[in-house]
C-alpha cells in the first residue's frame, strides 16, 4: 500500500504569507470566488453594516509546476485543507491534478491541548495506522509528539514555511521518505 500525501493549500501550495513584491519564481496569481470564501465574507460585511459592498475575491498564489511534482511522487494524494471539496474546483485545475478525495473537517473545529494543531488528531484518526506524509504551514513538534504517541505506522509531519510555498528540497525529502532512503521513522 501507497503512503498518503496530505496537502494543505495555504502555506505548501499558496506561500501567502509572502511579500506581494516577493512572490517566489514560478508562482501565478489567481482571484478565486469560492462559495466558502464569498459567505465568510458576506457575513463579515454584514457585521461590519455594509452588506452591499461586493465581495472581493482572494488571492492566491499558485505554481502550475507543482501538479506535475506531486503526481510524480511515489503518494497517493488526498486534500487535507479548510478548502476542502473547493480544492477540487479552484486549485486542482490551475495545478494541473486530478479530482483528489479531501477530508472534511467538523465545525466548530476542536481545540486540542498542549499546542497540538486543530488539525492533527483528525488527521491521525483518519489515517488509522496508515503511512503518510503531510505538508503543512502549522505544523509543530507538538504535532509531531502528538503523531508518535497516537499513531501507529510511520508518518512524515514536514512544515512548508508559507513565504515560500513547497521547494525542490521539499518535493526531495517527500521522495525520500516515501521510497525509504529518507528516514521513515514515525513523525
Amino acid at each position: 500500500m501507497r503512503p498518503v500525501l496530505l496537502l494543505d493549500v495555504d502555506g505548501p501550495l499558496n506561500p501567502y504569507a509572502a511579500q506581494p513584491q516577493r512572490r517566489p519564481a514560478g508562482y501565478g496569481t489567481h482571484r478565486l470566488l469560492t462559495p466558502r470564501w464569498e459567505a465568510l465574507e458576506r457575513r463579515r460585511l454584514e457585521e461590519w453594516g455594509t452588506p452591499d459592498r461586493p465581495v472581493k475575491p482572494l488571492r492566491v498564489w499558485l505554481n502550475p509546476h507543482h501538479g506535475p511534482q506531486l503526481l510524480s511522487l511515489p503518494f497517493d494524494l488526498v486534500w487535507a485543507t479548510t478548502w476542502e471539496e473547493e480544492a477540487n474546483t479552484f486549485i486542482a485545475p490551475v495545478l494541473g491534478l486530478p479530482e483528489l478525495p479531501y477530508l472534511t473537517w467538523p465545525s466548530p473545529r476542536p481545540e486540542p491541548e498542549d499546542g497540538v494543531f486543530w488539525k492533527t488528531p483528525l488527521i491521525t484518526t483518519w489515517a488509522k495506522g496508515r503511512p503518510f506524509a503531510w505538508v503543512d504551514d502549522d505544523i509543530t513538534d507538538a504535532d509531531r509528539t502528538w503523531v508518535r504517541t497516537h499513531h501507529q505506522g510511520p508518518a512524515l509531519l514536514h512544515r512548508i514555511d508559507p513565504r515560500r510555498g513547497l521547494t525542490p528540497a521539499d518535493f526531495t525529502i517527500l521522495a525520500s521518505w516515501a521510497t525509504g532512503t529518507g528516514e521513515r521513522g514515525r513523525a
